[in-house]
């Protein structure tokens, strides 16, 4: 099994940037996708990002695209997630997720993904 752990969530005026950090153990590289979902006031958990088990590929949603980034540090096995041009409809708990890698493009459904961190929590005030 896989062990995940996020890291760098707080609070932020809107406009503001964190970065969210996962670490995941044991090396998961070439074998898992990893991804960032989130879970909004209210919702279930929603796809935020994701980068492809060679690193080399990202993913995006609609709502995050142009504001956020993620990378992957395949020597710490490890995803960041850089977040731009905060809104406070970003407040949300986020979660790191593993997702075995497949021949196509990583899925954007919680359910696809095996293994998830505790979440971090991200506050974007007005």
């Amino acid at each position: 099994q896989v062990h995940l752990a996020e890291s760098g969530g707080g609070s932020v005026q809107a406009g503001g940037s964190l970065e969210l950090s996962c670490t995941a153990s044991p090396n998961t590289f070439g074998t898992y996708v990893l991804g960032w979902f989130r879970r909004l006031p209210g919702k279930d958990r929603e796809f935020v990002a994701a980068v492809g088990g060679s690193g080399h590929r990202t993913y995006y949603a609609d709502s995050v695209t142009g504001r956020f980034a993620i990378s992957r540090d395949t020597a710490r096995d490890r995803a960041d997630l850089t977040m731009n041009g905060l809104k406070p409809e970003d407040t949300a708990v986020y979660y790191c997720a593993a997702a075995r890698t497949t021949a196509y493009a990583p899925s954007r459904s919680p359910g696809a993904y095996e293994y998830w961190g505790q979440g971090t929590q991200v506050t974007v005030s007005s």
